[in-house]
């Protein structure tokens, strides 16, 4: 037997005896499930999101010939059972490139559809962009994109609690003058202003951000690229940490235990998408899923004591969309 072959069975047997004598070790680390490409018909797909709505699963994401410039469409798909996908909905607008569309479910149980609509110049360089919404029933029939606010905005995921929904817009291009703009909606369409996002190193640009609340309706922001940021009613001053390294495409969520999960790309020789432990001012990558390069945009949902993860990745033959099951530890040591 080779040297090669001893150290594996070493290795081996050494996670044998740690499995059987420290358990607890093992349950602390998330373990993957599975994952399967669940869509690859376009020759870009990405900037995911996920939904439990009707006990069906819905993913929605854009479809492209590439990550930039080119005229994007909103693609919807669905299933039962995570594991069979068919086409539901197709959104497009002659020469928007429709991108990053997300999906929640309001007071009155519509499914809202936000998403960034952007136009470009004819030499195929940023020009100006809106953001857009549209509303559905039934996952299949889609109202018209609306836009919502002001030329510049970008809207990006929503969080409702109670009636309203809460929303963080990137507004401007670039560092200087990109800001972040916190508003709250009723109904999707008409947004009300709270605060301005200004961050302590004072480059004020806040990117992508997602919202959640804390059971005592404390809300925590986790914000493109690299802060996580917490206030209480009515949400006009926050606190601010700043975290060791930078994410793109951030979510979070928190599980019925308390416990907060995060994902996103993490930046490196190669970008690859992570899963994290996060409490209120850290983040902590703990688990790499399956992906490279061009990846990352999660969706997040706890469904049947797993973590149903959607993203993109371009580490296979083209850029395609990944459905991911997780299990997580039931306690994460201090």
């Amino acid at each position: 037997m080779g040297t090669f072959g001893r150290d594996a069975i070493a290795r081996l047997a050494v996670a044998w005896i740690v499995m059987a004598l420290c358990p607890s070790v093992i349950a602390a680390e998330p373990q993957l499930v599975s994952v399967t490409r669940i869509w690859d018909q376009a020759e870009h797909s990405a900037f995911t999101d996920l939904i439990r709505f009707e006990n069906q699963w819905w993913c929605t994401f854009r479809e492209a010939k590439d990550h930039g410039s080119s005229i994007g469409k909103v693609r919807v798909i669905t299933s039962p059972d995570g594991v069979r996908w068919e086409a539901a909905a197709l959104m497009e607008q002659d020469g928007v490139d429709l991108r990053d569309p997300k999906l929640s479910i309001m007071p009155d149980g519509r499914l809202m559809l936000i998403m960034g609509g952007i136009v470009n110049d004819a030499d195929d360089r940023y020009s100006t962009r809106v953001p857009r919404v549209s509303f559905s029933t039934d996952g299949r029939d889609w109202t018209p994109p609306r836009k919502l606010l002001a030329e510049d905005h970008w809207l990006w995921r929503v969080t409702w609690q109670g009636d309203w929904g809460w929303s963080v817009s990137k507004l401007g291009e670039g560092s200087d003058p990109r800001r972040g703009m916190l508003y709250r909606t009723r109904d999707g369409l008409e947004w009300e202003w709270i605060t301005e996002f200004r961050l302590p190193d004072n480059t004020w640009n806040a990117s992508e951000t997602t919202l959640r609340f804390l059971p005592d309706g404390e809300m925590v922001a986790l914000v493109r690229p690299q802060w996580i940021g917490t206030s209480q009613p009515p949400y006009t001053s926050w606190s601010w940490t700043k975290l060791k390294e930078k994410i793109g495409g951030p979510n979070f969520i928190r599980l019925p235990d308390g416990q907060l999960w995060a994902s996103g790309r993490r930046y490196g020789d190669q970008a690859r998408t992570v899963l994290a432990r996060m409490t209120r001012d850290t983040y902590e990558p703990v688990l790499t899923l399956p992906s490279g390069g061009d990846c990352s945009y999660p969706g997040m949902v706890w469904h049947d004591g797993l973590l149903w993860m959607s993203y993109y990745s371009s580490h296979e033959d083209r850029t395609s969309i990944y459905l991911a099951k997780i299990r997580l530890p039931d306690d994460v040591p201090e």
